[in-house]
């Protein structure tokens, strides 16, 4: 993109960004009559091609910028998308910088009930200070609502989003990588049949950390087989494993670590101390 000089600014490759409650998100560029297109691209897995692209056009806005609208539906794909502009066809693309982001409609997502499929998108900087959007697209999901921690426990109060948990729901400590090892929990259930509570004694996971460290990842079990992952992602925050940081607790010859994943998912890390 280029300026009535025909130079290129860093704020030329800005953009603020709106996200709607019903997940529409309003890009507005930071420079005055922009043309072209914005694309958003699905970042590929290391060593694989890039595979999945939306394009949006760029339209006027009131203020005499130009904006770009990407609709609630159809749901983006679970992953990571970076924003690029293409300024005209056959230019190279150039990746945008955020500018202002207006999230304050995510802030209580949690609070809204979400139909099935569950389609999460958080506008968010990367590491190295371009824009992008973090998506989730599930099936169902289980959302934390409140963990407590003490050091013998784990207690979580969630809901369920996009099904309901029938007869007999289960929470299911699942250790990833490890061949099918895992615990069971009867959760509480709330008579709507989505909210749920359950409560992790530390003991026996500290106690098998025998073949070394483990993770275990924590689902709830709806319809007698379906799995449906716990974590939170309804909310602003795109990245929350270094925000998010809940308390360890040392039993017996292991550090017990609940956490967040870099997917938002709720898991546990159990640890051997060193004798």
């Amino acid at each position: 993109m280029t300026t009535g000089h025909g130079t290129t600014t860093v704020a030329d490759l800005r953009t603020d960004c709106t996200a709607d409650a019903d997940g529409r998100l309003t890009f507005v560029l930071r420079a005055p009559s922009a043309t072209g297109r914005l694309l958003l691209r699905l970042r590929p897995k290391k060593g694989q091609p890039e595979k999945i692209l939306h394009a949006l056009d760029l339209k006027p806005a009131a203020d005499g910028r130009s904006c770009a609208v990407l609709g609630p539906g159809p749901a983006l794909a679970e992953g990571r998308w970076d924003v690029y502009l293409i300024p005209e066809p056959g230019a190279p693309r150039q990746r945008l910088g955020p500018g202002f982001r207006d999230l304050r409609t995510l802030f209580d997502g949690h609070l809204r009930e979400r139909p099935s499929p569950v389609a999460v998108r958080v506008p968010y900087v990367t590491r190295d200070g371009h824009l992008a959007v973090r998506a989730w697209l599930r099936t169902a999901h289980a959302e934390v609502e409140a963990v407590h921690v003490t050091d013998r426990s784990m207690t979580v109060r969630a809901r369920l989003h996009g099904a309901t948990l029938g007869a007999a729901p289960a929470v299911r400590l699942r250790v990833r990588g490890g061949g099918g090892t895992e615990r069971t929990v009867v959760p509480a259930t709330e008579k709507d049949g989505r909210g749920f509570s359950f409560t992790v004694g530390y003991g026996e996971l500290a106690g098998d950390t025998g073949a070394g460290n483990r993770v275990w990842d924590l689902s709830v079990t709806i319809d007698g087989e379906t799995s449906v992952r716990i974590g939170r992602l309804l909310d602003d925050v795109a990245e929350r494993k270094d925000i998010f940081v809940l308390p360890t607790a040392v039993i017996g010859g292991a550090v017990v670590r609940p956490y967040y994943t870099v997917d938002n998912d709720l898991s546990i890390l159990t640890e051997r101390t060193r004798p």
